[in-house]
């Protein structure tokens, strides 16, 4: 089963532990690509372990002197670059989040840490690559979504009501007062009338006629 780990020279017991601990890791699609073990100098009893699967990358510790093992992982689309260094003895092989964040091993065989570097940036192209088509159907979803909008209703046409000029009411010519005969003159008439029929006399007229005038 960890045959296929072992093409590199890694170390079949930190491969097999490794391995076992993926076992409990992984997701239903997920696939273990390539695992790469540390070969420290000297002694190399407790290396570290890098392991590449389809959807992410682990880096394994061993702790409580080889008893357990701790891992961090980063998903592929969390991963800005990924870096391998030549050096003397062995070479580096680290990783570079989003976050700043940076991870790495040292002391790896040259030839697997090549292998890691590879297998990276392949599935850093296959991320991006899946990225730009997720982009690129969602831009297709939102340009051919139709937003309907309520169509604005016609204003009917305000008819133009010309108001009914207001009658100016005309002033009705009043009634010529009627002549209200003068009391006085009438008196007057009728004592003069009396006077020229003779049947007053001149000193009686003048009298009734002083009386007449003084009530004015």
């Amino acid at each position: 089963m960890i045959e296929k780990f072992l093409r590199d020279e890694q170390d079949p017991k930190a491969v097999e532990k490794v391995y076992s601990r993926l076992a409990d890791l992984l997701t239903s699609d997920e696939e273990v690509i390539y695992i790469s073990v540390q070969k420290k100098p000297l002694v190399n009893i407790l290396p570290d372990c890098i392991a590449i699967t389809n959807k992410r990358v682990l880096f394994f510790t061993p702790a409580n002197l080889g008893l357990s093992i701790k891992f961090v992982d980063f998903v592929w689309k969390d991963i800005v670059d990924v870096y391998t260094k030549e050096e003397i003895i062995g070479a580096i092989f680290s990783v570079k989040t989003t976050g700043g964040g940076e991870m790495g091993v040292d002391y790896l065989p040259k030839v697997q840490a090549r292998k890691l570097y590879q297998y990276a940036q392949e599935r850093k192209e296959s991320e991006r690559e899946a990225r730009r088509l997720r982009d690129l159907e969602q831009k297709r979803a939102e340009s051919g979504s139709v937003q309907f909008e309520t169509p604005l209703q016609p204003v009917a046409a305000q008819q133009i009501v010309t108001p009914t000029p207001t009658p100016v009411p005309t002033a009705e010519p009043k009634p010529e007062p009627v002549a209200v005969p003068d009391i006085l003159t009438e008196k007057l008439k009728k004592l003069k009338t009396l006077f020229d029929s003779g049947l007053i006399s001149q000193e009686e007229y003048n009298h009734k006629k002083l009386e007449l005038l003084s009530d004015l």
